[in-house]
């Protein structure tokens, strides 16, 4: 029995199919750049209007965010049989408009823990790429 090629087991997605596959789940990895480097932290979040929302608390992330609006997100979900990820580059934006606070409110992003997170974070897309993944049995 031959190997399976790239392209048996790697599909490379739509951007259409991207979006609605980050909507399947509730977890992602924000990249921001603190002091010169690279960082990442793990949100829950929802996507609205082909962007993505979450909350957050005052701290670096935060912080970072208001300084370098570039930054980059991603999202998988790892099955038995399959796999996906999605990365979308971008810019991310404190919300601070009444009504732009109140829509997010809507879309329903909850923090995971009963700290105090008040503040609203919009990433818009640059650019939006994602794979599916067939996973080989061991």
């Amino acid at each position: 029995m031959s190997e399976p090629s790239d392209a048996d087991v790697v599909t490379v997605l739509g951007e259409d199919e991207c979006w609605e596959l980050l909507r399947t789940v509730q977890v992602g990895r924000l990249v921001v750049i603190a002091d010169g480097r690279p960082d990442i932290f793990p949100v829950n979040y929802v996507v609205g209007d082909r962007k993505v929302l979450f909350r957050s608390g005052e701290g670096s992330k935060l912080a970072e965010l208001a300084v370098h609006a570039e930054v980059a997100f991603e999202s998988d979900l790892i099955g038995e049989h399959a796999a996906w990820s999605v990365v979308m580059h971008g810019r991310a934006r404190i919300l601070t408009h009444f009504n732009e606070i109140e829509a997010a409110e809507e879309l329903g992003p909850t923090p995971w823990v009963a700290t105090p997170k008040y503040n609203f974070v919009e990433i818009t897309a640059s650019e939006i790429t994602g794979r599916r993944f067939t996973l080989v049995e061991h």
